[in-house]
């Protein structure tokens, strides 16, 4: 029972840890004016502190340290948090005064270079580099993806209760993912308490992005390790999304590098439905994957991997189409940006006290 249960005692605390921290922040932010602000790409009225991912990634590396100094995890998870912080310092200091996009990259391959050697598998050079692409593009895609309230924070811990479910009781019976994947999902929803929508604060790049990391390395492993099949389910909405997104980009050709509001769920948004209708849609899509990946990794992965690419291909068709369809009600519409991506978004205006809004 005790077994059992300590990775739901890990999840509360990391999740208390993560939602007390954001608590204190968003004064801290807001008084310091570290905040979204209105801009010629982004029509919100009202600037809302970001900077939230310092707690979050702040709370899931705490719990991954103190577990590696347990042995509770392999000790590679060292160096995984080493190369987090990286991303999170330098993508605080982006956030803060912005920096270019060559100075970003470089830190990612840093940080990604430090992680391929923790992961297990053959080390020819041209596998290391399919990998290191690979993991550079899902931190970026993850990045891109932090577009409306909830979206983010809901993926994260649809991934880690997916990890953990295989972990549990999976083909491979595994403590060590129990753990980390329990502190993610921890401090997932720790966050959603202040970021789900009407949010209170945004995650910024110093959260999206080594979040996007400490899962690729999550995922990865699994990859390497043979489960390739549910390594590749459980993000399946993100991956197709984005990559979809940047594909119709590219034929067009558009500047990839550039802000802009096409991804699936920002068309849902722009269509009349509110954040909290898309991010139920998607979390009601990665119950699905969460199944199938499980179902993949127990025999049945040509049936799972069918149902999975359905079940995406029918979100994807459902939030492309927005409300069109349903019952009108009245809403306030206009966008926030966060980092110049586009979305609807209620008015805010007193960062003490919730606003209430019919989503």
């Amino acid at each position: 029972m005790g077994e059992a249960m300590w990775p739901a005692a890990l999840a509360v605390a990391t999740g208390l840890l993560t939602c007390l921290t954001t608590k204190v922040l968003i004064p801290i932010l807001a008084h310091r004016e570290i905040l979204d602000r209105p801009n010629q790409r982004s029509s919100h009225r009202v600037a809302i502190p970001r900077g939230g991912g310092i707690a979050v990634i702040g709370s899931i590396l705490l719990a991954w340290i103190v577990l590696a100094q347990t042995e509770t995890v392999p000790s590679g998870v060292f160096e995984i948090t080493l190369g987090a912080v990286l991303l999170a310092a330098v993508s605080w200091l982006d956030d803060l005064r912005g920096l270019s996009p060559v100075v970003r990259l470089l830190a990612q391959a840093a940080a990604v270079a430090i992680g391929i050697f923790v992961l297990a598998g053959p080390r020819d050079l041209v596998y290391l580099t399919a990998i290191g692409l690979l993991w550079i593009w899902w931190i970026n895609l993850f990045n891109f993806m932090d577009g409306i309230d909830g979206l983010a924070g809901s993926e994260v811990a649809a991934i880690g209760a997916g990890l953990l479910l295989f972990g549990s009781v999976g083909a491979a019976f595994d403590p060590a993912l129990q753990a980390l994947a329990a502190a993610v999902i921890g401090a997932a929803i720790g966050f959603l308490v202040w970021n789900w929508s009407p949010a209170r604060i945004f995650l910024g790049d110093v959260g999206s992005v080594p979040l996007g990391y400490v899962l690729g390395f999550l995922l990865l492993d699994l990859a390497v390790r043979g489960h390739w099949a549910i390594a590749l389910i459980l993000p399946l909405y993100f991956l197709a999304d984005a990559t979809i997104t940047l594909a119709r980009r590219l034929l067009r050709g558009e500047r990839v590098w550039q802000a802009h509001r096409e991804h699936f769920y920002q068309q849902a948004v722009r269509r009349g439905l509110g954040h909290a209708a898309v991010v139920k849609r998607v979390i009601a899509a990665d119950l699905v994957l969460i199944g199938c990946g499980w179902t993949a990794e127990t025999g049945w992965t040509a049936t799972a991997l069918a149902a999975s690419a359905a079940t995406v291909a029918i979100l994807l068709t459902a939030l492309a189409r927005g409300s069109r369809g349903l019952p009108k009600f009245p809403r306030e519409s206009y966008i926030r940006g966060n980092d110049g991506k586009f979305s609807p978004d209620p008015p805010r205006v007193d960062f003490s006290q919730r606003q209430e809004w019919d989503r």
